[in-house]
């Protein structure tokens, strides 16, 4: 089961509420490694303008997007056929069926080799000239909720409120805009082929913004197998990725997911969805919590080691 949790009374402070949230917390984790969460407070207004905004870039012919292209983990377009979920779990897939435009952390940390890597200028198209402030805008909203939410996982496993914040002085982060046109687009999917095929996220924590639709997020867990993931109005779906089930010592589930085709009784059905991810400082040293709260202790790994490896994995020609 995936619950909704709402934020209201956690930042509230409530100490009685406080402690019921953190026990839903933990309790979603383990099992499906996704919430609900509202009452975080951003703008619907600031979400729905960035899509505006991107949708006129991704209608564009690809003549004209050609120049930002990108390969995954870099800043700007990734058009059709640059992603593939699905070889993160080592299933060899057709591409995904979206385009993306990814921006990333930019300011830089003073070490030449790091910033070379993670601390890059971000792209911004000309044909898109009110995208920039938008997504300054809501980058400064998502750092700000990112660490909220860190805040509460750490209560959740019963540790300092700073367990995980303390590694996020400097962190890297990345910002996709994914663009999920119909059929008139993308054509007809093959067999195996999905908006994002099936995948576990690679990092600490995801929050997404994303529209309901029928050919939408799905999630797997092991009692119901894969299910449509429930949406709530202004609401974020929020997941953990590898690194933090991994932080957990696989007490918490690294939730599993993926991005149904264009429905084939609403083929021209076109979805955007805005998707934080939210890491740690280049360059932490990830260390499994000791039992009894971790479960598995795993060799201790480098955060930034462990992301680049995943990007890698899923990116094609």
């Amino acid at each position: 089961m995936i619950p909704t949790i709402d934020l209201g009374p956690w930042l509230g402070g409530d100490a009685a509420a406080r402690a019921r949230i953190a026990a839903t917390v933990d309790e979603a984790l383990c099992s499906a490694g996704f919430l609900l969460v509202t009452g975080h407070g951003v703008d619907p207004g600031l979400r729905a303008a960035i899509r505006e905004a991107a949708r006129g870039f991704f209608r564009l012919p690809a003549a004209v997007k050609e120049p930002y292209a990108v390969r995954v983990g870099g800043r700007g377009w990734l058009g059709p056929g640059a992603e593939a979920n699905g070889y993160a779990e080592g299933t060899a897939t057709p591409a995904d069926l979206k385009e993306s435009w990814s921006f990333a952390a930019e300011e830089p940390s003073g070490d030449p080799a790091v910033d070379a890597e993670w601390f890059l200028p971000n792209v911004w198209p000309d044909e898109a000239p009110r995208l920039r402030p938008l997504v300054d805008a809501y980058v400064a909203r998502m750092r700000d909720l990112s660490d909220h939410l860190l805040e509460l996982l750490a209560a959740a496993l019963g540790g300092p409120g700073d367990l995980f914040t303390r590694h996020t002085r400097h962190p890297t982060w990345g910002f996709n805009i994914n663009w999920y046109p119909g059929t008139e687009v993308v054509g007809p999917p093959e067999p195996g082929q999905f908006r994002i095929g099936p995948h576990t996220d690679f990092g600490t924590v995801t929050v997404l913004d994303r529209q309901r639709g029928r050919g939408g997020l799905q999630v797997h867990t092991d009692e119901d197998g894969w299910q449509d993931a429930p949406w709530a109005p202004d609401s974020f779906t929020v997941n953990i990725g590898d690194l933090m089930a991994r932080w957990t010592g696989d007490r918490w589930r690294s939730g599993r997911h993926r991005v149904l085709p264009p429905p084939a009784d609403v083929p021209a059905e076109e979805l955007m969805s805005l998707v934080w991810f939210y890491e740690c400082d280049p360059g932490t040293r990830v260390t499994p919590l000791p039992a009894p709260v971790g479960r598995h202790a795993y060799e201790p790994v480098d955060s930034h080691t462990y992301l680049r490896a995943k990007l890698d994995a899923i990116g094609l020609g």
